[in-house]
């Protein structure tokens, strides 16, 4: 994945996110829970992405890309 695309991304999925935050009726706990799954889902993305997760082989966490 190119920068530029990886920027993109993760505009998508903030400005994803700051809509569900702010427009979906969410109990504030759900919506906090939300937030930080997301945060490390796209984390461990980029990290995948730039190659940082290849460097431990015994972490499991390719998610296959």
């Amino acid at each position: 994945m190119t920068l530029f695309g990886m920027v993109v991304f993760l505009v998508v999925i903030g400005v994803g996110l700051y809509l569900i935050d702010r427009y979906v009726p969410m109990n504030r706990t759900i919506k906090s829970i939300l937030n930080i799954v997301v945060i490390v889902v796209v984390g461990v993305f980029v990290l995948n992405a730039f190659g940082v997760l290849r460097a431990f082989p015994r972490l499991r966490i390719g998610m296959g890309f």
